[in-house]
Formats: C-alpha cells, sequence, structure tokens
C-alpha cells in the first residue's frame, strides 16, 4: 500500500486581515503550506494533492516544486466536502494522510508513525492535551478509554467542553475506508457543513480499530488562524530551533534572539552573538565567530572564520580562517579563499578574492577576480557596469591598489602590478608594472582665498 497525502489549503483566513491567502503567510521563512507540503513529501509519498480555492494559481505555485497535484474546490462546504474532492483523484488502495495548509510544523517522524499504523488497516488520528481546548473539537472515549467520536466545540455540552483532548484534524487510513464513510456523511450540524470528524464515529460503528498519536510537543500540531497565533508559533519554533543548536554544541549568547529561516548547520565550538538571521542553506564550520546583527543567507563559511557584526552575506562561499566586517556586504557569486579579510563597509558581487587578499575599507568589487596575496586601498571600486552590460576586472598575485583607486572594465591588473592612489585605470598593467593615472597636480601662488560675508552684506542681497 502506497502512501497519499491530501492538504486542505482553499480557504481565505478571514482572522489574518490580509489580502494574501492564510496559507501563503510564512513561518520562519516558509509559506505554512510550503513547510507543511515539503515535511509531507519527505516521506516519498507516490502523490501529493493539495485543495485550492482562494488565490487558486498562487497556493499552487507554494507546491508546484514538489509536483503536488492541485485540485479546485469552488464551494466551501466542509472538510468532508474538500477532503472528498481530492479523494476522487486517489488510488483506492493507497494510504492516506489527511492534513490542513495552516499546521505547518507536523514532524515527519509523527506523519510516518501515522501511516505505519493506518496501514494496519486502523483510522489513526492526531490529537493533543491543551489546558484551554476552547475551539477545537473534543475527543470523547468511553469508559475503557476507547475512542468513540468527536463532537466540535460548538456541538458539544457542557461536559464535553470540560474535555482536554482535543482533535487536530490530521488522519490516517486505508483510501477504501474513506471511500465508504464520504457517502455517509451529513450536514446535521451547528454549521450545517460535512465534517470529516464524522469517520470517527463511522470508524467505531463498523469496527475498525482507533488509534491515536502526539507529538512531542504540543505547538508541533497547531494550526494558525490568526496573526498572533502566527507570531507565537514563529517565536515557539525559533526557540525551538535554538535548542536543539545548543543541545548539539553551539554556543548563542541568547537563544531568544535568532532567526533561523531555513537550515543551519554548525560544526563544533560555533559562537553566535544576538540579532543574527539565517535564511536558505547554511553551513558554518568549526570554530565559526558569528558577532551581533549579522544576515547570512545560503552560504558556507568555512572553519575558524569571522563575522563582524553587522555583516549581511548571501549566495557565498568563505573559506576557512576569513575575516569580514564590521558592516561588509557579500552579495550573490562571492568567493573568498582562505584568510581572505573583507574590512568594514566593502562590498562585493560575483567576485573572487584569492587566499590571504585583503579589502580592508569603503571598496566595492564586481565581476572581479583576485589572486592571491593582493591589497586593496580604501575607496577602491571596480567600474564594472556601462549602463548596459556588466565587465570583468582581474587583478594578479601579489598585486597592490592604491587608495582612491577606479579600475575601469574590462581590464587586467598584472600579478605584482602596483596602481598609485587616486587613480583610474583604463587600461591592462603588466606584470610588476607602476601604474599612475591621475589628472595633473597645480600649485598656484597667486589666489584669492574667499572669505566670508558679513552679515550686513548678506542681509542686503
Amino acid at each position: 500500500m502506497g502512501l497519499e497525502a491530501i492538504i486542505l489549503a482553499a480557504g481565505q483566513g478571514t482572522r489574518m486581515h490580509s489580502k494574501q491567502a492564510k496559507v501563503l503567510h510564512r513561518l520562519a521563512g516558509q509559506p505554512l503550506l510550503t513547510r507543511l507540503a515539503e515535511t509531507t513529501a519527505s516521506l516519498n509519498p507516490k502523490a501529493l494533492h493539495v485543495v485550492v480555492g482562494h488565490q487558486a494559481e498562487k497556493v499552487s505555485a507554494a507546491v508546484a516544486h514538489l509536483d503536488a497535484q492541485c485540485h479546485f474546490q469552488a464551494q466551501q462546504k466542509g472538510t468532508g466536502h474538500a477532503f472528498g474532492i481530492a479523494h476522487q483523484h486517489v488510488d483506492p488502495e493507497s494510504v492516506l494522510l489527511l492534513m490542513y495548509a495552516d499546521s505547518p510544523l507536523i514532524p515527519a517522524v509523527v506523519m510516518q508513525r501515522m501511516v505505519d499504523q493506518a496501514a494496519q488497516d486502523k483510522l489513526v488520528m492526531l490529537t493533543a492535551d491543551l489546558s484551554e481546548p476552547s475551539g477545537f473539537g473534543r475527543i470523547v472515549r468511553n469508559n475503557t478509554g476507547q475512542v468513540q467520536a468527536i463532537v466540535e466545540h460548538k456541538d458539544a455540552t457542557p461536559e464535553q467542553l470540560a474535555i482536554k483532548e482535543i482533535n487536530t484534524g490530521v488522519y490516517a487510513l486505508p483510501a477504501r475506508r474513506l471511500s465508504a464513510w464520504l457517502p455517509r456523511l451529513d450536514t446535521n450540524n451547528a454549521q450545517g457543513e460535512l465534517y470529516i470528524t464524522d469517520i470517527v464515529a463511522f470508524a467505531e460503528a463498523d469496527g475498525v480499530a482507533i488509534e491515536v498519536v502526539q507529538a512531542d510537543h504540543t505547538e508541533q500540531v497547531l494550526g494558525v488562524n490568526d496573526r498572533v497565533q502566527l507570531a507565537q508559533l514563529e517565536r515557539w519554533f525559533q526557540h525551538f530551533q535554538a535548542t536543539e543548536l545548543m543541545r548539539q554544541g553551539v554556543q548563542l549568547a541568547d537563544p531568544k534572539r535568532l532567526d533561523i529561516r531555513g537550515e543551519l548547520s554548525c560544526g563544533q565550538d560555533v559562537s553566535i552573538d544576538i540579532n543574527c538571521l539565517f535564511e536558505g542553506h547554511v553551513v558554518l564550520g568549526d570554530d565559526v565567530v558569528i558577532e551581533p546583527n549579522c544576515i547570512i543567507k545560503n552560504a558556507t563559511i568555512g572553519a575558524g572564520s569571522h563575522i563582524k557584526a553587522n555583516t549581511m552575506i548571501e549566495d557565498s562561499m568563505v573559506a576557512e580562517a576569513c575575516e569580514l566586517g564590521p558592516f561588509a556586504r557579500l552579495r550573490p557569486g562571492t568567493e573568498l579563499a582562505a584568510k581572505a579579510k573583507i574590512g568594514n563597509f566593502v562590498e562585493t558581487k560575483k567576485t573572487y578574492l584569492g587566499a590571504g587578499s585583503k579589502a580592508n575599507h569603503f571598496t566595492y568589487l564586481g565581476d572581479t577576480r583576485v589572486g592571491q596575496g593582493v591589497n586593496i586601498g580604501a575607496g577602491t571600486i571596480t567600474c564594472n557596469y556601462d549602463g548596459a552590460n556588466k565587465f570583468p576586472t582581474s587583478i594578479g598575485d601579489g598585486a597592490f591598489i592604491g587608495s582612491n583607486t577606479s579600475l575601469v572594465a574590462p581590464v587586467v591588473i598584472g600579478s605584482g602590478a602596483t596602481v598609485g592612489a587616486g587613480s583610474t585605470v583604463t587600461k591592462d598593467i603588466p606584470d610588476n608594472h607602476l601604474a599612475v593615472a591621475r589628472g595633473k597636480q597645480r600649485n598656484m601662488a597667486a589666489w584669492t582665498k574667499p572669505t566670508k560675508l558679513n552679515k550686513a552684506n548678506k542681509s542686503s542681497e
């Protein structure tokens, strides 16, 4: 029996008070739907079904990279109706996992546990125990503790409202069982809708075993209905990730002031200071130090490198023992070799900086290849864009670029060459040559130094 999953993502989410569909709002950098769908895809289902409705094209695009099958729900008539739309496209011999896009943190291990039990011809429910269960459907059990039914909050009696165990709405079951139960759903409830929760009573009546699974943390199964709940779940998840990092040996100055919006992998003895943001896929090698207020996205930082405060790194590779910042910016396509140094207010883009080379102050390097042991003085810029096209700059090993230099691409600076400060270089410089390219200075003795106008003269103007 293969696995298929159905995720409901058709609602607008009016309590978000947003022009954007609720399932497209982000948690830890990913849309709610995308995060859940990617976790589900890690189980290698033979089909992933997503029921769409509000902003269907945008919602479908959020799972396009997963080859999800999207099914349109024109009218929302309850969860039973929504799951039924996708169920028409399901292999009757499969095991189904039924979920909601606004519950993004369900762990893959929990999903797998449910699927394994459902493969034994069981209905498996994901539940949680809440101290404040208001608004949730309650799990009704008999005297022996067996699940009998789910009662929605609006339909519950006072005694049932006192129950703390709630229904998350997530189920696993054989597809053929759902095929038999969907036609039995009715609208005899306070909302006048088809509730998928009724399948629990059907399973009990038909003698199908009902099993319950719970996650290690209640927050992992909670849904998002408004921005308050989204913020609460975001902070819980960030603290959860920070805790996991510390257990792996990462030193965090303050786990409450760390944001991971993707995947962060760390070696031994990594130190991360406050207010750092990691996006996409980031790898930090052994002994890396990250000072406060850094933003690092899709980057690898080699062992022993030191990233100073307020540095931004995106789509870049930093080798071992490099030093960056403070206030440095590595834009996409930057690669630093071992022991390279990028100092304060230096920006790079599509640039390779060779081993031991350094640009310490106020410099821009774009579409540039820099050899080993090069010194680039303060105020140097590569003029790589003519308004229509980009051009490369090449700087050979051991070159010295004086301060306040403009390198007008395309241009090649030879190995061991020296560029005098204040130069505007427009032609290639051979190896070991000195280039001085600046206007001739004139010192004039006969000139009149400007003087301030007095107040009387100013007022008469």
